[in-house]
């Protein structure tokens, strides 16, 4: 089931009726800048990992053993 081109036409007058011209145009503006600001952290993310074996701690499991009766 989707949606044709009448049915989105009908959708954006409500929403327009609701809202107003310049109140959804901030709405819009806002969800950029989330939007850009995600895809900026999601980039500063990915140089955040481990490049050198130096940021690498070594750890060993050690067994404790059963105790005896």
């Amino acid at each position: 089931m989707g949606f044709g081109i009448p049915e989105l036409l009908i959708i954006l007058v409500i929403v327009l009726l609701v809202f107003g011209g310049k109140r959804l145009k901030n709405i819009g503006g806002d969800l950029g800048g989330a939007i850009k600001g995600f895809k900026k952290s999601m980039k500063e993310g990915e140089g955040d990992k481990i490049d050198s074996k130096d940021d690498v701690i070594e750890a060993k499991v050690v067994k404790e053993e059963e105790k005896t009766k």
